[in-house]
């Protein structure tokens, strides 16, 4: 073979390897998935009443500009990173450089999640309680509840919806499963587990046909000012 055919040929291969390569680059990132792509939301529910703000980290990146108080449900906000682990530390340095919480579980897409951070920073009893927002859509003409109890210190709970049993037995960072009630407006309360005794009252909620919600209680049956009980649900659909 000549050295103009030679220089052709090598050419040739040269040209076909560049055309080739990001065809090979782009099907190995068909089955990728960003996280504008992603579709998940979070939102954060800091009931601890001694841990001060915290932020919310996703493979060890910050998700939030301002952090999380107690006792207010931060909303859902998207994500903008999808590994594990999943960690809560504190917004200041001054009270803690370690993670409150720390877990690994694989977030999916399109699924909507809470964080419940609960405990006590004092006591060393912070933890968490994570749930799965997203379910499967109501009958016709009723709403979906659950009951998540993140209240520590302060044993299992029954709930009663307009004075029927919803949630029996509910133990301390339990989560029901949800329950289907046909919408329409009810006072939800709280008794210690098997017990008469009425400890709160969350009067006058609306369930909206086709709507999904979470009811909580957090602080301490019985405590006062920062460690006082209470009660709130959240929209979850």
């Amino acid at each position: 073979m000549g050295n103009k055919n030679k220089v052709m040929v090598f050419l040739f291969l040269c040209c076909a390897g560049i055309m080739i390569l990001p065809f090979i680059a782009s099907c190995g990132k068909s089955d990728s998935v960003s996280p504008s792509q992603s579709k998940i939301q979070m939102q954060v529910v800091n009931l601890s009443p001694d841990l001060q703000p915290i932020n919310l980290l996703v493979g060890y990146i910050k998700q939030n500009n301002t952090p999380f108080s107690y006792p207010n449900p931060s909303g859902y906000f998207s994500l903008n990173n999808l590994d594990t682990p999943i960690q809560i530390r504190s917004y200041s340095p001054l009270i803690s450089s370690t993670n409150f919480v720390s877990f690994n579980t694989a977030l999916k897409s399109n699924f909507k999640y809470t964080l419940f951070v609960t405990g006590l920073r004092h006591d060393s009893t912070v933890t968490s309680i994570f749930t799965v927002d997203t379910s499967a859509t109501p009958s016709a003409g009723r709403g979906r509840v659950r009951f998540v109890n993140a209240s520590p210190r302060s044993g299992a709970f029954d709930v009663t919806a307009n004075d029927t049993i919803a949630f029996r037995n509910r133990a301390y960072k339990s989560v029901s499963p949800f329950v289907e009630m046909p919408a329409g407006t009810y006072d939800f309360k709280i008794r210690p587990a098997n017990s008469s005794t009425v400890i709160q009252t969350l009067q006058s909620v609306t369930i909206v046909n086709g709507k999904v919600y979470t009811l909580y209680c957090r602080g301490i049956a019985n405590g006062a000012d920062s460690v006082a009980f209470g009660v709130g649900i959240l929209n979850n659909r």
